[in-house]
């Protein structure tokens, strides 16, 4: 199957599991919006993981990661009522969930190239697992990345369910909010740019990206994504500060890329490229340097 058609089906996949995940929200309609979102949320992850079973391709749930935050978003705005909760803080954080969503899932579309390309950790994943490689996929990718999102995505239930905050104007914990927000947005943007057209352009695959962004740490597309919930996070306390705890989803979120996807991508990056371990020495991982040193 073509690319564009692969595209088609993968698009249809997610319009039954968002039908899935708002028939579960209409039977759920009494409940709590933290509760519904979240049921319609494993229903949805469910639908998906069925797919990649009947298509044999796990990377059918990769688009989730960045297509479930706005839905969410647009719940909990559209849950409490609209115009009522509505103010500039609410569209403002909905406008910029919206912009990251696109731009990710557009790399994702980018670069996947149909039924036959699955990521390479979950190969890595099916040589290692054999016979219970669908249960792990089920556990491993499809389950555990829904619950990381979906608490990273609590900050964005007060800004949306109390108006942006009953009685709080628009602030200066607001303004440093929206400029790690769209820093973060930028800086991954940028990234994936550039590792998009060093990809393309490299005639050696065991050429390192050492330029642009990547030459300040090893993973600047992980950086953006990291500050992008933490964000996220800083509009909550703004919104609702008896919320606080709410930073459970930016730290969780952190844990993952500093603990599993940075470690993860290193070894196998210094498993293909012989000079990995040495520009592992000279570039930090996420937190970038801001003097070169000089080789």
């Amino acid at each position: 199957m073509r690319k564009t058609g692969a595209l088609l089906v993968c698009l249809g996949v997610y319009i039954a599991a968002l039908a899935a995940a708002l028939l579960a929200g209409r039977l759920l309609r009494s409940g709590h919006p933290l509760f519904v979102a979240f049921i319609a949320d494993l229903v949805a992850t469910i639908v998906i993981f069925a797919f990649s079973v009947i298509f044999d391709n796990s990377s059918f749930y990769d688009p989730y990661w960045s297509v479930a935050p706005p839905l969410l978003a647009l719940y909990w705005l559209t849950a409490a009522g609209i115009p009522a909760t509505a103010n500039a803080r609410s569209l403002l954080v909905l406008a910029l969930v919206v912009l990251w969503s696109v731009r990710l899932t557009f790399n994702w579309a980018r670069r996947w190239r149909g039924m036959e390309h699955e990521d390479w950790r979950y190969r890595g994943f099916r040589e290692r697992y054999a016979s219970l490689y669908w249960p792990v996929s089920f556990l491993g990718i499809h389950l555990f990345p829904t619950i990381i999102v979906f608490l990273a995505c609590l900050s964005l239930y007060p800004v949306m369910a109390f108006g942006g905050g009953v009685g709080r104007s628009f602030e200066l914990l607001d303004l440093l909010a929206a400029l790690v927000t769209v820093t973060a947005i930028t800086v991954e943007a940028t990234a994936d740019r550039q590792l998009h057209r060093f990809t393309k352009d490299s005639a050696k695959p065991d050429q390192i990206l050492c330029k642009g962004l990547w030459a300040r740490c090893r993973h600047p597309n992980y950086l953006g994504e990291v500050l992008f919930w933490w964000g996220l996070y800083l509009f909550c306390l703004a919104s609702s500060p008896d919320h606080w705890w709410f930073i459970i989803g930016p730290v969780v979120m952190s844990g993952l890329f500093f603990g599993i996807s940075v470690p993860m991508m290193d070894r196998h990056l210094r498993a293909r490229k012989s000079g990995y371990a040495e520009h592992m020495q000279r570039i930090p991982a996420l937190i970038p340097r801001l003097i070169r040193k000089k080789k």
